[in-house]
């Protein structure tokens, strides 16, 4: 495929971009090469400036799973913003999809609206810390909430060592509240919680993970991070950024059963605008300003478009649950495919899988957390990307990623991923 329109524009935008995007994994540093840029989407498939039209796998991180310009939520967005874009006042569609969000969601009360997944992680650690009066968290390797402070944290050796920070501008006053810990190992998060008794407020997580690959809680990890929690009067937070309302209509609390305190959203949440979420159960809730002493804000917060664009989309949602089967069985179809041609070629590989979120690892070993994510041949992964991408498919530029299925796609779609993965392992 030619990309020079592509490679023109981003010429253009590295002079008043910094590094020519406004999210790093954008500029395609994991892979090489100039990104692509977007012209327009509909349905299962993006196309690039140049014309070219790739199937896509990305589908804006997550929130396309119904596909691109649906209909009804375009509509949605379209009739309210010629009633005006934002106020800065309270409106009735925020209470309506409010009720819907709380009556799909298990074991919470109360919803608030903000304006990205970030904001969603960063408001509910500092409830979670006010509501507790305690100050440490835990979080997990591997696992992205956003790019607050509290979370741009690398730990060193050793259940007890404080982290440091991984990016310039994280203090470290902000750092040695932030506990480490290793995906899917409930020794070592025991071992944290008994090295600071009485000092941790919540352990933060991706319930399914997806910025490592997609990587799968074990079976009972989940319920023994409840159970630690409930030991040591510690809140639980699922980051459901990518899960919420993607793995199932209530999300990973439904799917696989366990009780958070608090939840985190993003993504699905808005329709493809920019808009989180973060809820809970009453007496959590009601520690937040107004009602208590637990201050955030946010002038766009419930954003009338967003509000519009979530609203219809979570209704679509709600209204037909059979979407969740399509997508899994799209997704089992597009693995299977997919492994069998590696398998067929003898490539090293391993895939991992959750509802419709899926991940190809080169490499042959069980992928459970960010260290055996990080063994996996990114030299191979990188010609996979630009083969795949010159074939017109498009998957995440980074072998930490995991991919989205969106319903928008077809069994043709499907075939046609399997066909370009058959092509391009030819030359890996």
């Amino acid at each position: 495929m030619i990309y020079k329109r592509s490679s023109a524009l981003f010429a253009q935008a590295e002079k008043v971009i910094p590094g020519g995007v406004n999210s790093p994994v954008r500029a395609f540093k994991g892979v090489g090469g100039t990104p692509i840029f977007i012209k327009e989407a509909k349905g299962a498939y993006l196309y690039d400036e140049d014309g070219n039209r790739f199937v896509d796998y990305i589908n804006s991180w997550g929130p396309m799973i119904l596909g691109h310009a649906y209909q009804p939520v375009v509509d949605a967005v379209v009739e309210k913003a010629k009633k005006g874009t934002s106020f800065g006042a309270p409106t009735e569609i925020e209470t309506q999809i409010a009720e819907l969000a709380v009556s799909m969601v298990p074991h919470i009360d109360k919803i608030r609206f903000v304006n990205s997944g970030t904001e969603a992680c960063m408001s509910a650690v500092r409830l979670a810390r006010g509501f507790t009066g305690k100050e440490k968290i835990i979080k997990f390797a591997g696992c992205y909430h956003g790019h607050s402070d509290s979370f741009l944290i690398q730990a060193g050796s050793g259940a007890s060592t404080f982290g440091v920070p991984n990016s310039p501008g994280v203090t470290q006053g902000t750092a040695k509240d932030t506990l480490l810990a290793k995906y899917n190992d409930i020794d070592n998060v025991a071992a944290l919680i008994e090295a600071n008794k009485n000092e941790i407020s919540c352990i933060i997580i991706e319930p399914v993970a997806g910025n490592m690959g997609c990587v799968p809680p074990k079976e009972g990890f989940l319920q023994a991070l409840r159970d630690l929690c409930d030991a040591n009067d510690m809140l639980l937070i699922f980051d459901e950024v990518m899960t919420g309302f993607r793995l199932a209509k209530g999300g990973a609390q439904e799917r696989f059963g366990i009780r958070a305190d608090i939840v985190c959203f993003g993504k699905v949440i808005g329709g493809g605008l920019p808009v989180g979420a973060f809820a809970a159960r009453n007496e959590i809730m009601d520690y937040l300003a107004p009602v208590g002493p637990v201050y955030q804000a946010g002038t766009l917060s419930g954003n009338p478009l967003a509000m519009a664009a979530g609203l219809a989309m979570l209704t679509e949602l709600n209204n037909n649950e059979a979407v969740f089967n399509r997508l899994e069985e799209k997704t089992a179809y597009l693995h299977d495919g997919i492994a069998h041609v590696l398998q067929t070629n003898n490539i090293t590989h391993t895939i991992n899988r959750v509802g419709s979120m899926i991940s190809v690892h080169f490499d042959n070993a069980e992928v459970i957390d960010f260290e055996t994510a990080s063994k996996g041949n990114n030299d191979t992964f990188k010609a996979f990307f630009h083969g795949m991408l010159n074939e017109g498919v498009y998957i995440a530029p980074s072998a930490f990623e995991t991919w989205f299925i969106t319903d928008a796609l077809t069994y043709e779609d499907l075939d046609l991923t399997i066909k370009s993965v058959e092509s391009v392992v030819k030359s890996l």
